[in-house]
């Protein structure tokens, strides 16, 4: 039998990049009490600072009912903080403690080594390049 599709599984094979990078990522978290969505949303808030929830749910790809709990743990684990922003009052914002800040910085070291390590093996440009094309793929499949 041969196969209809001429092109290869392009959304399997992002996956599987992504799950070859997080190898190395995820024992250090897991050594942290972290999961995937929690580094995520550290990484989001190491980013940007005090972030509106609906954002993080956006950067970090999680959706609204899943990141209520994520958060919940977190402010529990004394990772961040929630309050009522501000400038909207239906709105949430979301802020790192100093604990979460101490995390993203000592978990930020382990994960900058391994990007230095992918750019030494692919090279700067290939690197780049590789960034380039992700982000006009992502470009490319927005919504008009």
């Amino acid at each position: 039998m041969t196969s209809p599709f001429v092109h290869r599984n392009l959304p399997r094979l992002l996956l599987q990049a992504r799950e070859s990078v997080m190898v190395h990522t995820r024992p250090d978290l897991r050594a942290h009490g972290l999961s995937d969505q929690q580094w995520r949303v550290l990484r989001v808030l190491g980013e940007h600072g005090v972030v509106e929830t609906g954002r993080i749910a956006r950067e970090a790809f999680i959706l609204g009912p899943s990141l209520t709990g994520v958060l919940s743990r977190m402010e529990r684990d004394g990772l961040i903080h929630r309050e009522r922003d501000p400038a909207d009052q239906r709105s949430t914002v979301v802020e790192l403690t100093p604990q979460g800040r101490s995390l993203v910085e000592k978990l930020s070291h382990v994960i900058e080594a391994h990007y230095a390590f992918m750019e030494a093996s692919l090279g700067k440009q290939k690197l780049a390049q590789l960034y380039a094309l992700l982000d006009k793929v992502i470009e490319l499949e927005q919504p008009a």
